[in-house]
């Protein structure tokens, strides 16, 4: 009996130095530890560049290509109206909501708010047949044609909408800069896949036709990232991505007739700046 007793004070004995050294494991860890569960939100603002983009244009009387399009983004540059709740959607802005599934991978849904203006008042080579040719000051010798205003204005500018889902990874390298064991301050490394649909508000006026000016689901995008986040006081952070990717949109609405559609595809680029949170709920 007396064996079993001794037993039996060894193994609580035991029991109780487990569970206060879990105890102390648990009290050591930091919040930044772990990402599992929680949540986190960001805005912030872009700047954007384009490869050239053969863009062609077709309707009842008109089919023609022009190639090797420039275009270049529209900045706002630092202004109020990124946190104006009644203009947000003026400058070139990103969202992003999302939930880690593990402590390295995240799955978020976003919307990269982009712009994209034709340049203007450019010599292309045109393919192709349209109405009236010369009637827009348009006529240059070699098959070529200027971009005046009379011929064609052609903008993504409210915008070039990449709405688009997006899976991350994240490692913690803050001990590179001796912050492993401080929770006010955390540096991650990210790098991220997404895809998704283009919902651009297409400015357009071509052929001297009514100006059309709507949003239309006019095709898909597919992106790769990489970026630092800084994280402060466990909440809140800012993150800074280099984010490329390929569009293709062969559904783009040009005037008010259905009949009218025009197709591009093009590469992006983009330097995003945003600011968030993180919580677990």
């Amino acid at each position: 009996m007396k064996s079993i007793f001794h037993f039996l004070a060894v193994l609580l004995t035991l029991s109780s130095a487990c569970l206060s050294a879990q105890e102390n494991i648990k009290l050591q860890e930091k919040y930044t530890d772990h990402n599992k569960g929680k949540f986190f939100v960001s805005w912030g603002g872009n700047r954007d560049n384009y490869s050239k983009s053969d863009i062609t244009f077709k309707g009842k009387d008109y089919n023609f290509t022009i190639e090797n399009v420039t275009a270049n983004d529209k900045p706002k540059g630092w202004h109020v109206d990124y946190i104006n709740p009644a203009r947000m959607t003026i400058p070139q802005t990103n969202f992003k909501l999302g939930y880690f599934i593990s402590d390295k991978y995240s799955v978020a849904i976003g919307m990269d708010h982009m712009k994209y203006v034709m340049a203007q008042d450019k010599a292309v080579t045109l393919n192709g047949f349209y109405p009236n040719p010369g009637t827009y000051d348009e006529l240059l010798p070699n098959n070529q044609i200027l971009l005046t205003e009379k011929f064609l204005t052609f903008e993504h500018t409210d915008g070039l909408n990449y709405v688009h889902t997006e899976i991350s990874r994240h490692d913690d390298i803050s001990s590179l800069f001796n912050l492993a064991n401080i929770d006010k301050v955390q540096i991650n490394l990210t790098e991220g896949i997404g895809v998704g649909v283009l919902y651009p508000k297409t400015n357009a006026m071509l052929l001297g036709k009514q100006r059309h000016d709507d949003w239309h689901i006019s095709g898909f995008g597919t992106s790769l990232k990489a970026g630092l986040n800084v994280t402060f006081f466990k909440h809140f952070y800012i993150q800074g991505e280099l984010k490329g990717g390929y569009i293709n949109m062969q559904d783009i609405r040009t005037t008010q007739s259905t009949d009218d559609t025009a197709s591009q595809d093009f590469f992006f680029f983009q330097r995003i700046i945003a600011f968030g949170g993180i919580f677990k709920i």
